[in-house]
């Protein structure tokens, strides 16, 4: 079985960390984050990924060649030369993913952070005989979204509403696919949709099917979800009762500490946060609601919450960083700073205090 991963554009959303690596591989609960979805395609039996993309292909390829190895999956890159949409990807890669068995393939959006129910995923398929599965996500404001109108017993998709301004139902598109090859000669190579112009298609001939998602999903892409998202991620390891998780008198709810991260005395971390490969966190801090990349420095007492520490930056003595403080990588932020809400560039020193919101070139 293969599957695509749309890895599309520069990750504006998340700068100042997509400044040093493109946005699939920053790290989200320690491991970078297309990762996550690779290892669920290998659980259940995918052996190639092709990952579509126009920004770096080289830094991706070089990066994910040990992870092939690892994993024993094949991963190989479709470049676009010109931003494709959400659909022309596939055309792009249509030879890569079309197989002599007529098997269906996975497209996922690489932005998608959930427990990947993939396995329930194909039943489904074969049970409905359609030609393409999406999966959807019940949410509490649908207004922001597109809304999926299906029909409640089959789940066959009716209709696509954008940003409804009348209730017409809660569930959304949760950018997991499952696709039929013969979805491929519906897509031509231009830049296109395909939420807005192939799925509507096919569900117009009624063979377009949607699966409500079970447990967590969340889109990671911007800081504040990237926040929420490991919640909800540490959650799930919770309720499954994963031995990944941190215990200990200093720890408060769900903690992921890497294994080589040094944590000092009087520490007080948690609920949700999660500690990097090489980390070091002196006596006497506080952390929660944060991730602290691989290869941070936290000196004493200093206290972080609500923020993302890039990789190799430190944090001075009793400095207080917090309201989606967001630091690239390798930036050195002063003993007894203050920063509310900044966004620091890399390999940048903060010797005052960022009052309010604003980024730091």
């Amino acid at each position: 079985m293969k599957a695509l991963i749309l890895v599309g554009g520069f990750g504006t959303r998340l700068r100042p960390l997509t400044l040093s690596v493109p946005k699939p591989l920053v790290d989200f609960a320690n491991k970078p984050m297309i990762l996550h979805q690779i290892e669920a395609l290998k659980a259940i039996g995918v052996t190639e990924v092709v990952l579509a993309i126009n920004y770096q292909p080289e830094v991706m390829l070089n990066f994910l060649k040990d992870f092939e190895a690892k994993l024993g999956i094949k991963i190989t890159c479709s470049q676009e030369t010109e931003p494709l949409g959400t659909a022309g990807p596939l055309a792009l890669a249509r030879d890569k993913l079309a197989d002599d068995l007529g098997e269906p393939f996975f497209v996922l959006n690489s932005d998608v952070i959930s427990e990947y129910p993939l396995k329930e995923m194909i039943e489904f398929h074969k049970s409905h005989g359609g030609e393409a599965s999406i999966m959807v996500t019940k949410v509490d404001e649908p207004s922001k979204y597109g809304v999926v109108v299906t029909e409640e017993s089959t789940g066959r998709v009716e209709r696509f509403v954008e940003k409804p301004k009348l209730f017409v139902g809660n569930k959304i598109n949760a950018g997991i696919y499952l696709l039929n090859p013969s979805v491929l000669d519906r897509i031509e190579l231009r830049p296109t949709s395909i939420e807005k112009e192939v799925f509507p298609k096919i569900a117009s001939e009624k063979k377009l099917y949607a699966m409500v998602l079970p447990g967590f999903w969340m889109d990671i892409g911007q800081p504040k979800d990237y926040i929420t998202g490991l919640r909800l991620y540490l959650e799930s390891l919770h309720k499954k009762s994963s031995p990944m998780l941190s215990s200990g008198t200093n720890i408060i709810g769900n903690v992921l500490v890497d294994e080589s991260a040094k944590i000092g005395e009087g520490c007080l971390i948690g609920p949700d946060v999660a500690i990097g490969p090489g980390c070091v966190v002196e006596s006497g801090v506080r952390l929660s609601r944060c991730t602290v990349m691989r290869g941070v420095r936290i000196k004493k007492h200093a206290c972080i919450s609500g923020s993302i520490i890039g990789w190799h930056s430190t944090i001075g003595q009793w400095a207080r960083v917090e309201n989606m403080t967001i630091l690239g990588e390798d930036v050195h932020v002063g003993d007894e700073v203050y920063t509310n809400g900044g966004v620091v560039l890399p390999h940048k020193e903060i010797k005052t205090s960022i009052l309010k919101p604003e980024i730091v070139m």
